[in-house]
This record gives structure tokens, sequence and C-alpha cells, in this order.
């Protein structure tokens, strides 16, 4: 058995950009999914993917599967053989299909009983014979939306596939892959270097389809098409703006990147940088330049797949494509400032959030309610949240947003300053949609976080309402992602307000449209499960989540006081100790089976251990009435641990004397009244 290294190419039309980078990891782990399944044996597994190809390297890949012994089991002994010993056709009929004798056969003990056994040599099969189904197998597994089929093939793939390279060590593996034979035969460049490429080996792929103008290794090219991107704008006095995303889109459309600068009219810049930015990235996939003062530049710069010998003639090809895309931008913009913010109120009407919700417009006045309602609590002005509210959906009826529908609420805050709303209006429209994804930034302005809250709770309220409640991976109203930035947005802005009077706030409002009887308590819980989600994310433990989860605080803000809390006590060396006794305080009064005093009788204590914690308890508990800060609560509890302890070893809890053994019951459940009062410190022990 040798190792040598595989290579294996698709070559197609040009993949779907936003989707190769999936599509590339997707097919590397199915791939070492089926061989580790079909028991080879490899060193690592390198993934390249361009426009025009998926490809892999796995170097040092076995010729063949090891051989191996498979034990084969047969009928129970018991019903193999006569009383005599004599064999039964049972036992000769599993000799012979192992071609064998009996006598040859093993016992072999297993959970149902002994019964008979052979141990058959098993030859590995070559990969020659198997690489055809795994990588075919692999293949059918990507994540494709949706296949296609082309000429009169019955295959099917995301994109019509050309050739296909299958290389081991020197040699061409025979095989067909969604319908076509393997060779040894790439194609380079479409247009530098379009003849097909003689590969000998793995190790000649990557340099030959350079030579060829491919750079097929995708985490390269990517910093190619950075470094280039950057180099232009430093260039022209600015600074590349390069979100991921459209990196990664960019990377994906080119196999051999060049970055070219190109310009526009200034005029354009009377149109908000936003409403540029988008059309020149989601239209044209360039990338916009800012100068030292953080204003757009009337420059772009675009990455084309070509090494041309005239790069001035494709600057300008790009210059006269982005023209009219921006004027259909400045004439959006100057469109909609032709009517208020507030007139697209009528068309919201018409436009259904949910049908059995009602209206964009109707969530709306729905949001405006909430918004008014908890804006005094929040320092907010009222009749700005109201107002903010019933703006809040308008700018989705505009022509821009129609068009860049990410520019919604940040087209919203520049029509209604246009319109002459007040500013703290104006920036709410922006900030309600905050944050927009995890890390983002959060509503700051207290208008904009009044909308940010009562837009997340209508949804959540309304969708629970109706009984669409998110199950596995289907969540199509993003009721998760609202949980979490409601949670951020109370938390991290430390607003104090109350989940369940919120919940119930909106239920108030959807009154007639919910046919869910447990909405109330079923978003309650679900806002709760999302805390959890968010604290492990934050790499906050588990228990320590738990011991708060479990006395459901319906404050955000005083949630998260209370796990910052625990995490101080466990940092204490008192914790360890005080967990393991009110774990044990917990069990006993869960097994009491008399009922349990609400005060202690000081004549009952009989032990001078009890007799010093009921003094330390009472002491504890006048103290604790003085502290608001839960860290302080638990700092100052941490102090009972020897007379805990001491308790504990010289004790008997379940005495004789009923009366003395419920007096120590009503001890024990004041303890733990103590410690629950900021949280479960008995689920902190593993």
């Amino acid at each position: 058995m040798t190792k040598q290294d595989l290579l294996f190419e698709l070559g197609t039309e040009e993949l779907p950009p936003k989707a190769l980078k999936a599509l590339s990891e997707a097919l590397r782990d199915n791939v070492v999914a089926n061989l580790t399944a079909n028991d080879f044996e490899y060193d690592v597994v390198e993934a390249y993917a361009a426009p025009r190809r998926l490809a892999l390297v796995v170097r040092q890949l076995t010729d063949a599967q090891p051989d191996k012994e498979v034990e084969r089991q047969g009928p129970a002994v018991a019903a193999a053989f006569n009383e005599d010993g004599t064999a039964k056709p049972a036992a000769i009929g599993f000799a012979k299909s192992c071609g064998v004798e009996v006598e040859d056969l093993q016992r072999i003990e297993t959970p149902k009983g002994e019964r008979l056994g052979f141990t058959v040599a098993q030859q590995g099969q070559p990969l020659s014979d198997l690489i055809e189904e795994i990588i075919n197998n692999a293949l059918k597994k990507l994540p494709i939306p949706k296949a296609m089929r082309w000429g009169d093939r019955s295959e099917q793939f995301i994109r019509p596939v050309h050739w296909a390279v299958l290389i081991h060590g020197d040699k061409v593996l025979d095989a067909t892959i969604v319908g076509v034979k393997t060779s040894n035969q790439s194609r380079g460049h479409r247009f530098m270097a379009p003849a097909a490429i003689e590969l000998k080996s793995a190790n000649q792929y990557v340099e030959k389809l350079l030579a060829a103008k491919v750079d097929v290794d995708y985490e390269k090219r990517k910093a190619v098409v950075k470094a280039q991107v950057e180099a232009e704008a430093k260039n022209i006095g600015g600074a590349a703006q390069i979100s991921d995303s459209l990196l990664d889109e960019v990377t994906s459309l080119v196999e051999w990147p060049m970055a070219l600068t190109g310009k526009f009219d200034e005029e354009f810049l009377q149109v908000p940088a936003e409403c540029l930015i988008s059309s020149m990235a989601e239209h044209q996939k360039y990338f916009h330049v800012l100068d030292s003062n953080g204003n757009l530049l009337p420059n772009f710069i675009t990455v084309a797949n070509i090494e041309s010998s005239n790069p001035q003639a494709v600057i300008e090809g790009n210059e006269k494509v982005i023209r009219p895309r921006l004027a259909d931008a400045m004439f959006f913009f100057d469109t909609d400032k032709k009517v208020s913010l507030e007139s697209h109120q009528a068309h919201l009407k018409n436009v259904v959030f949910q049908k059995q919700l009602g209206s964009v417009q109707d969530k709306a006045e729905r949001i405006a309610k909430i918004a008014k309602a908890i804006a005094p609590q929040i320092g907010a002005d009222p009749e700005h949240a109201q107002r903010a509210g019933l703006l809040s959906k308008c700018d989705l009826a505009t022509n821009m947003v129609g068009e860049f529908d990410k520019l919604q609420g940040i087209m919203g805050t520049y029509y209604a300053r246009h319109d002459g709303e007040d500013d703290n209006v104006a920036i709410a429209m922006t900030e309600q949609y905050l944050p927009k994804f995890s890390g983002d930034k959060l509503a700051q302005n207290p208008v904009g976080q009044a909308l940010a809250i009562a837009d997340r709770i209508d949804t959540l309220v309304g969708i629970f309402g109706i009984g669409q409640i998110p199950k596995g991976s289907k969540d199509p109203f993003a009721l998760r992602r609202s949980a979490i930035g409601l949670i951020r947005t109370l938390v991290e802005n430390k607003l104090t307000l109350d989940l369940k009077t919120l919940i119930k706030l909106a239920a108030d409002n959807l009154s007639g449209k919910l046919t869910n009887s447990n909405v109330e308590s079923d978003v309650f819980e679900f806002i709760l499960e999302r805390f959890k989600a968010w604290y492990l994310e934050s790499g906050v433990d588990a228990n320590t989540i738990n011991s708060v989860l479990t006395l459901k605080p319906s404050s955000p803000l005083d949630f998260d006081a209370r796990v910052k809390a625990v995490q101080f006590f466990q940092t204490l060396p008192e914790a360890e100790s005080l967990s393991a006794a009110n774990k044990r305080v917990k069990n006993i009064l869960a097994k009491a089976d008399i009922e349990i005093p609400s005060t202690i009788d000081s004549s009952l204590l009989v032990e001078s251990e009890e007799q010093v914690l009921a003094n330390a308890i009472a002491q504890t508990e006048n103290k604790q009435a003085q502290l608001n800060d839960y860290q302080a609560k638990l700092e100052q509890l941490a102090s009972l641990r020897d007379d805990v302890d001491a308790f504990f070893d010289k004790v008997m809890v379940n005495a004789e004397d009923v009366k003395v053994k419920a007096n120590r019951l009503a001890m024990l459940k004041k303890l733990q009244s103590l410690f629950g009062s900021v949280a479960d410190i008995s689920l902190l022990q593993n």
C-alpha cells in the first residue's frame, strides 16, 4: 500500500460568487467524511476555488483500503447443536456460508449470550474502484439550493460541468464525475490562457494554473485583492472601505485580480453617501473610498478579471457604467423628497406585515403606542417617541429603499430631517433597526431605544401570538435575533424595563388578533432562553447562567447584575463550600416530610453550632436588608461559611424530636432564602 497526493478539479461555468467559498468548504468536508468512512488514510486535504473551478488536493492518500478482519456472528450455541453435540442445520449452514467446517467456527460472548462466530479476512478495495463514488457523493451533498441540467444530459449540478481532473500520484484515475470523464487536462484563464493545461501530478497544480493566469488559492487571491484595493486608494490619498462580504464576493468573481481606480462626477456627492455606496457595491461590486475626514471621495475601485494592455479603456468603460447607476440614485433621492415621509402612511396601509396581524402601518401604530408608553421610563420624550413610531416604516415605500432595501431606516433619517422633523425623531428612524447583527452597535438616542424595543417586542408577541413559534433552524421572522437585540438594548444601555410589562403592553395592543392564550408566558420563556444563548456565547459558564435563570428575573438589567454577582462569588475561597452546602440544604428540604415553620424558635436550639448559625442568620438578614448590590450581598453571605460548615459537621438535622427537627429545617429554609435572593447557588456544583 503506497501513499501519494491526489488532485481533483471540477471545471464549470462561472459559479455563484456568493456561494463559492461555502461550496469549496463543503466539498472538502464531504470528501474528508467519505474518505474516513471508507478507511482511507491521508495527511491533509487542501481546498482550492476560483470562479470556474472547485478543486482538492489530498496529501499522502493511500492507494487502497487496509485489509481488515471482520467478525461474523452466527446462530446461538444453544440452537446450533443437539444434546449429543452434533451440529444442527443452523450451524452447518453458517459454516458453509463462511467456507469452513463446523469445527473451525469460534464461540463468542455477546450481550444476547454465546453465539457461533467466524473471523473473515477482508481485503481492502483499491482507491481507483471507490474514488468515483466518493467524489460524486460528496458533490451531491453540496449546499445547492437549485441544481440545473444542461444540453441533453441527465446529470445535475449548480452550473454546467466542462472538465474533470483526477490524478493520484502520476496516474490518471478513470472515473465519470457529474457525467464527465476524468483526465489530466485543466483550463487556464478564459481569455488570457484558454488553452488546455496538461497536469502530471498534484504538485504541479497551483504553479501551472498561476502560469495560466488563474490563482486557485482562494485565501491568497483574497489577500491580493485586498492589498491591491488598499494600494489604489492610497494612490489617490484616501482609504478604501472593504467589507468582508464584498471582499469575498469580488474574490469569487475573479481568477486573476487587477484593481483599477475610476472616478464619477462630484455632483453625485449631493446624494447621501449611503445611497452611492449601495449603488456601487450592490450593482457593480465596486469599493468606495473615504478621505481623511471620513467623507466619500468621487472615486471607486473596481477589480477586473483581466490584465489589460490598455487599463484606461477598462476604467473608462466602468465609469460609463456607473454614471447611470448614480444618476438613478440621484433621481430616486430627488423624487422622494418631493413628498413628505408621513405621506407614505397611506401606501403602507395596503402592505401586509402578516395576514393575521394586519398591515405595515398597523404595526407602525402599535410601535408608536408602545414607544410612547415606555419613553418616560428611559428618558425619552413621549411625543417624540410616538411620532417616531408612526413614521418608523414610511421609508419602506420610498423609491430609494425600494431599490436598495439595506437603506431602510437610514433613508428615513434623511427624509425626516428634510421634512423638518425633530432630530430625535429623525435619528430614531435609523436606530430602530439596531443592532442588525451580532456585535453591531446599539441605539444610543433615547427615542431610538424606545423604537428599537417597541418594534422587537411587537414582533415577538405578534408572531408568538398567532402560534408561529420558531422550530429548529426555521425562524422566518428572525425572532431569535429580535430577542437578542432586545436583551442587548436593555442590558448594555442599562435600561431598567421589565420584560413582563413590555410583553403585556404589546399583547394588549394586539387584543383580538392573537390565538395563543399562553403568548405572554411563551414569549417570556423564549427571551429567557435567548439570555442563556447570549451569555454562553460571551463565555459565561452554563452553571452560572442556570443559577440565575432558575429565578426567572423579568428585568434584563437585573438578570445581568445577578450573573455578574455570581461570577464574582465564584472567585471567592468560600464559594465551593457554600455551593455544596446549598445543594445539601436543597436536597434536605426537598425530602422534608413535615411542615416547616416560617420562623426559628430560639428555645429549641439545642446544640451550640445551631445557636451560632441561627444568630448569624438573624444578623445576616438585617445586613442584607441594607444592601442593594448583589455582589455585596453574596460577599457578605460568604462570611457564613464557617458557621454553615460547623452546623453540618456537628448537628443532625433530622433529630428524633419532631419540634427540634422542624426548627432546624426552618433554619435551613432561612439559609436557602438568603442565598436564593440572588441566585440558586446550589446549581454551581458540577
